[in-house]
């Protein structure tokens, strides 16, 4: 008697299937922020200070008394010799004034989002 031997194998086939797809959208979005600048601006206030004083030469050099820049300024009068007197002094003294700028900058800004499509709304069947 013969009993016949059967064996069972396993054929296994892979396919793709859409199930969804995702959408991914970027948006770029601006915000206007106040950007506070301190600014600084220097005045200057000239003054002609007469001397009439009579200097040997070389002319004095320019000096500054505080914030105040002295500059000598020399003219060559006609006397039995000839001297250099100071007529005036510049006397510029520098103020500064400090004020606030406020001015608005735009600052972008990336923002993703992902939705997740079912496979019904794309078009796609399961085959």
């Amino acid at each position: 008697m013969t009993i016949p031997v059967i064996e069972e194998r396993v054929h296994l086939d892979k396919r793709v299937v859409e199930t969804g797809s995702v959408r991914i959208t970027k948006v770029i979005t601006e915000q206007e922020v106040p950007l506070n600048i301190p600014l600084i601006q220097e005045e200057h206030d000239i003054q002609h200070v007469p001397v009439n004083q009579y200097v040997d030469s070389p002319p004095p050099p320019i000096r500054y008394e505080g914030d105040t820049m002295i500059i000598p300024i020399v003219q060559e009068v006609m006397v039995v010799e000839k001297r250099l007197m100071v007529i005036e002094e510049l006397h510029i003294t520098k103020n500064k004034v400090q004020t606030n700028d406020v001015q608005q900058i735009s600052l972008r800004k990336e923002e993703i989002r992902i939705e997740r499509i079912p496979s019904d709304q794309t078009g796609n069947s399961g085959s």
